[in-house]
Order: C-alpha cells, then structure tokens, then sequence
C-alpha cells in the first residue's frame, strides 16, 4: 500500500466518482473472502469502490484501511459508507486500458496523450 500524492488522489477521486460499487462488506465485516472479492476487482479494474453496508456496524475508516491491506491497495477516499481504492493492475491487458496517473512535473494524463 503506497501513499498517494494529493494531485493523484484529486484525479482517482474524479474517476471513480461515476464507478458502482462492485463489493460489499456485510454484518460479518472485512473477512479474508471480501479482501479476495476486492483483489480480483482491483486486477480487473484497478479502480474500484465497495460499499460498507447498512449491517456493517464498524468504524469506516478502520474498514477502509483495513481493506487497503488486505489487498495490497491505496486508499483514495472514504465518503459516507463508500470506500474507493486503487491498485495498478499486475499484468498488462490488451481489452482494458491501464489508468494512467498524474505526474509529479505538472502535466495532466489527458495532456499527455
């Protein structure tokens, strides 16, 4: 799990702000079958959000961390009972393009291209 750089956040935040939820954590918590649920959504999709549900009766934010760890990935944001994170993706796949991010010299990803 690496820290991200506000700029980084700023641009994962604005990505995932149309993103479903694709997992959902239950009355049972963050159990090692959600960090497997989340894991295999953050290799497709680098991006992703998970819904903390209405039977979830735990801290956020200790979920939120908690689910950065299990599955090796960067917490982006915690608003209300949405967790975002993002992991870049293992293996290059040519159906799925890769997110690219800011960098550190200022220029936006869409400036790059």
């Amino acid at each position: 799990m690496s820290q991200l750089s506000a700029r980084v956040r700023a641009y994962l935040k604005s990505l995932a702000h149309g993103l479903a939820p694709l997992v959902q954590v239950g009355a049972e918590g963050v159990t090692p079958a959600v960090g497997r649920a989340a894991s295999v959504a953050l290799e497709q999709h680098e991006l992703i959000k998970i819904r903390l549900g209405q039977a979830y009766e735990g801290e956020r934010d200790d979920a939120a961390k908690e689910l950065a760890e299990l599955t090796g990935a960067s917490l982006v944001q915690v608003i209300g009972r949405i967790v975002v994170l993002y992991r870049r993706r293992s293996k290059d796949d040519p159906k799925r393009a890769r997110i690219v991010l800011p960098t550190p010299g200022g220029k936006s990803p869409s400036s790059l291209a």
